[in-house]
């Protein structure tokens, strides 16, 4: 794959990701080093490694080179810290990124066009308070029609969160955000919705037990396979 290619998006299982003979603890930074090591809980340390190995690959395969060579970064917009905030690439301001992740489950996106990525597990329960927080009025009506109101709110939920990532809402305004123009099962094939000037790329994927959204300013690729990084050099552990 070369640099021309559009945006990309890929899911998969935290274990499948650190299984690949080209992911390890030598593809990340010192600050990710550092923050890896503060995790207590072992799949969450898991989950973290996993989607800053994955965000790699997705650059990697977007720009043509190997996950090692991919100078990842970032910077948090509020401080400005650089051990947390948006995924970035270093001196490639061209280059957008986004990760997610969440239990055994993480994502990640790489374009040359502003993306954003957000996974959750299918079956997770979210308390009435967050759904009428996050959800506007007629949102709130379409999901409770809804077959699975469960699995409704997830699909809201994910988009709206890869809306922050993308950097166009917050979290404060997410109740005034109206997604109910978009379908909630999405479409089967995979086929872009289109919101404005945005593009959202949905994924139900029993698989993974997930629920993934990617949005972009171009339709964005998502897939459920790990992408072939350019060069598979051995791992060093996870």
């Amino acid at each position: 794959m070369t640099d021309t290619d559009g945006p990309v998006a890929v899911a998969a299982g935290t274990d499948e990701v650190l299984r690949h003979p080209a992911a390890g603890t030598h593809l990340l930074n010192a600050r990710e080093r550092a923050r890896l090591a503060r995790f207590r809980r072992e799949p969450a340390r898991r989950d973290f490694l996993a989607a800053h190995v994955l965000v790699r690959f997705c650059a990697g395969r977007l720009l043509g080179v190997a996950p090692a060579e991919v100078p990842f970064g970032q910077r948090c917009p509020t401080c400005q810290g650089t051990d947390h905030g948006r995924p970035l690439l270093a001196g490639r301001p061209d280059v957008h990124l986004s990760l997610s992740h969440t239990d055994g489950v993480v994502a990640a996106a790489a374009g040359h066009v502003p993306v954003g990525v957000d996974v959750e597990r299918l079956g997770r329960v979210h308390g009435p308070g967050l759904m009428d927080r996050a959800l506007t009025a007629t949102e709130r009506a379409l999901v409770a029609a809804d077959a699975d109101p469960g699995r409704a709110f997830l699909r809201q939920w994910v988009r709206k969160e890869a809306l922050i990532k993308i950097g166009r809402t917050d979290l404060d305004a997410l109740g005034r955000l109206d997604l109910s123009e978009l379908p909630l099962d999405g479409l089967a094939d995979g086929t872009p919705l289109r919101f404005g000037d945005l593009c959202f790329t949905d994924l139900t994927d029993p698989r993974l037990g997930a629920l993934v959204s990617a949005v972009g300013t171009e339709p964005v690729r998502l897939e459920a396979a790990l992408p072939s990084p350019a060069s598979s050099p051995a791992g060093r552990g996870s």
